[in-house]
């Protein structure tokens, strides 16, 4: 673990021991950034818009900023003030937090930067220190979605799930907690904490690897445990928790479920209500996704894929509602909770709104959970409909239940909306999500059973993407990205703006009429609120999937995007993100009004297949072998079918070192290049079938190209 003070904070250091006075890193002689930063300023961060002071702006979550001095009508003046490289090229998903002039965020593998808002300085960096083979433990690279403050403290969840408070003025340690309940499953932690009445507020991720979720909430000044609810049940043979976990064990059913750990994780959305006193937390997926695998087939599994109000002072169960019953789709209900007051039926309705994967746009009570509306923001093919009485979607079965067969679903698990931060205008009243179509092909594996730790596990046959690049095609056809601008009362679409591609960026909404969003064509955008005209548009260098941020100092408003191309679909889908035409950058991008500032050049890294390559003499069913063993263990990370999206290597441009080594890189040669091993899992003939299939596939793509000339 290690911390980095500036320049200017080594200077005066200098300056102090030539001049007698006292200076200590434990100790600062100032007060720490972001001191007074308490319940009373963060219930009315509304009334500060200079600063951004918790995850969505507000503890309504509507990122809606209400500066103005950037607007429609001078927004393409805009310029790059500064930028800052960020240590690590993986995905960069974090919203900076920034007070009193101090920006806080985070970049792969946790890494926390403090640095002078105005111009990018940098004030001290934080690198927890985690372990690079972690990132086995997850589904979508060792990713960070930003920290929280609160009187004088940072807080960050590390990947590995430690919980650390940091001085904000110094970047030094204060305390750190464990946050898993089990070190022996792979836990992570991707989410941001939030601070509500003195308490850290944390989930973690996992469910596609066998997890039981859970949020926790700890004491902000010391770190011990206040509460932890569940959300799913545990061990049937040990009393429960709660009485909600007493009320979801009814709702489970067969002797797999605990053993496959159950998920419905809390791995990155909340809300909360001041006046109410409720805090909203999204839950996650099954664990299996496969519901025949997970529970005998039957039952809605709470609390999975699920809105959860609880009492955030005890972690007390007030209310649900279940966007997903018996959820076998990965349909998550983590994505973005949002507070608002709207006017329905001629009344001020309290609401909380959502647009989870399932492709429906849930508009709730949120004093009691009650429905309001539903319907679809996306093109769904899994159910017709959410009944308004009951509140459950009328599930097409002969579409929707896979466990009877292959089915092709739309949305797939990667949803009609990921993770993507969507923002709400109370001056236009339009919500606006980065909306994706993304259908996927899902093929039971109802055997299956736990395969221990590091081991993606949903109940399905390995995924695997069409080899025939014209029938590659035809997928990559299918996959196209929008952002929509939805009206929440009349559930209707007003505008969008279409992109080539998914997996586009989080959105910002304006007082001066705007939206800003980053996008996978390595741009990032201005557009009007209210009827989606392009105004703004500059260089990224990279995709940009994170939600931006504005805020004001010495009477300047800045907007920032963090930049860095990586997630599940580059990862895993790589070949399917072809027309995303950027190298991997991570870097933060803060743009100003007339700011001269200059981007570097993108980086271009040239590839090449190697002249020769080594023996195919795989027969067809060993190929196969190797077909599907690379699927299951190195697709995640690698792409699936061998079709790398740039983040990590392309295994089929192995050069011939990379071919010699193989079967000891499989087995830990790389591990601290954080390519983990592999030799508990595989046998040497099994890493042998493997290397003989990227061998095809390498044969295959250099056949591509040269027809292709």
């Amino acid at each position: 673990m290690t911390t980095t003070l500036h320049a200017g904070a080594r200077a005066l250091a200098v300056a102090c021991l030539l001049h007698a006075c006292t200076f200590s890193e434990q100790a600062p002689s100032t007060a720490p950034a972001g001191a007074a930063l308490d319940a009373s300023r963060l219930n009315a961060a509304a009334g500060e818009p200079g600063n951004w002071m918790t995850h969505g702006g507000t503890y309504a979550e509507q990122r809606f900023s209400r500066l103005d001095r950037i607007n429609q009508g001078n927004v393409d003046r805009l310029g790059l003030a500064w930028t800052y490289k960020l240590d690590i090229d993986r995905a960069v998903e974090a919203t900076p937090i920034v007070v009193d002039g101090v920006m806080y965020t985070t970049g792969p593998f946790s890494i926390v930067y403090a640095l002078d808002a105005r111009n990018g300085e940098l004030l001290w960096k934080y690198d927890p220190g985690v372990a690079k083979t972690r990132a086995r433990d997850g589904c979508c690279g060792p990713v960070n979605r930003g920290v929280a403050v609160w009187k004088g403290k940072v807080f960050v969840g590390a990947y590995d799930g430690r919980l650390i408070a940091l001085d904000a003025a110094s970047g030094k340690p204060v305390w750190s907690v464990d946050t898993l309940i089990d070190a022996n499953r792979s836990y992570t932690i991707t989410g941001a904490p939030r601070v509500v009445k003195g308490k850290v507020l944390i989930g973690n991720g996992g469910a596609e690897f066998g997890v039981r979720g859970y949020i926790t909430a700890y004491d902000a000044d010391d770190g011990e445990q206040a509460w932890r609810f569940f959300t799913v049940p545990g061990n049937p043979a040990l009393p429960p928790e709660n009485e909600a976990m007493a009320r979801a064990r009814d709702t489970w059913f067969g002797d797999q479920y605990w053993k496959l750990g159950g998920g419905g994780t809390v791995w990155d959305s909340m809300a909360y209500d001041p006046e109410l006193d409720l805090l909203y937390i999204g839950t996650g997926n099954g664990s299996l996704w496969n519901r025949q695998a997970r529970s005998a087939g039957k039952g809605d599994n709470l609390y999975l894929s699920s809105i959860v109000a609880l009492r955030p002072d005890t972690g007390e169960y007030v209310w649900h509602y279940q966007t997903t019953p018996g959820d076998q789709w990965d349909f998550t209900a983590t994505q973005t909770i949002t507070l608002a007051d709207l006017e329905i039926d001629g009344e001020t309705r309290q609401v909380l709104m959502q647009a989870p994967k399932n492709g429906f746009f849930y508009v709730l009570d949120r004093r009691t959970g009650e429905l309001l509306s539903a319907e679809p923001y996306a093109p769904v093919n899994w159910a017709d409909g959410v009944d308004p009485d009951s509140g459950r979607p009328r599930i097409n079965q002969e579409v929707a239940d896979w466990s009877q067969g292959p089915r092709v679903l739309v949305p797939g698990p990667l949803g009609a909306h990921n993770w993507m931060p969507m923002a709400f205008s109370p001056d236009t009243s339009l919500a606006y999500i980065p909306v994706q179509e993304a259908p996927a092909l899902l093929v039971p594996d109802n055997e299956a059973t736990f395969k221990g730790r590091g081991r993606f596990q949903v109940g399905s046959q390995p995924v695997e993407l069409p080899e025939d690049p014209a029938a590659l095609a035809k997928t990559v056809a299918a996959y196209k990205g929008r952002l929509v601008a939805w009206d929440p009362v009349a559930q209707k679409e007003v505008w969008r703006q279409p992109f080539p591609s998914i997996w586009n960026g989080g959105a910002l909404a304006t007082a001066g009429g705007l939206v800003f969003q980053g996008n996978v064509n390595g741009k990032v955008a201005a557009y009007a609120a209210d009827d989606g005209e392009p105004l703004w548009e500059a260089p990224a260098n990279t995709g940009v999937v994170a939600g931006p941020v504005t805020y004001e100092v010495d009477g300047e408003q800045y907007v920032t995007f963090m930049a860095g191309w990586g997630g599940a679909f580059p990862l895993a889908f790589g070949g399917l993100a072809s027309n995303a035409k950027v190298a991997p950058e991570a870097r933060i991008l803060t743009y100003k009004l007339d700011g001269t500032g200059t981007l570097p050049a993108p980086r271009r890294v040239a590839r090449s297949l190697p002249d020769t390559l080594p023996a195919l003499t795989a027969d067809a069913g060993t190929l196969d072998q190797g077909r599907d063993l690379y699927n299951d263990n190195c697709g995640i990370c690698h792409g699936f079918s061998a079709l790398g999206g740039g983040v990590i290597p392309d295994l089929r441009y192995l050069d011939e070192q990379g071919h010699q080594a193989f079967p000891a890189i499989v087995a830990g040669l790389y591990a601290d290049k954080g390519m983990p091993s592999f030799a508990g899992d595989l046998s040497l003939e099994q890493i042998e079938a493997i290397h003989q299939y990227l061998i095809k596939r390498t044969g295959d793509l250099r056949r591509e190209l040269q027809s292709a000339r």
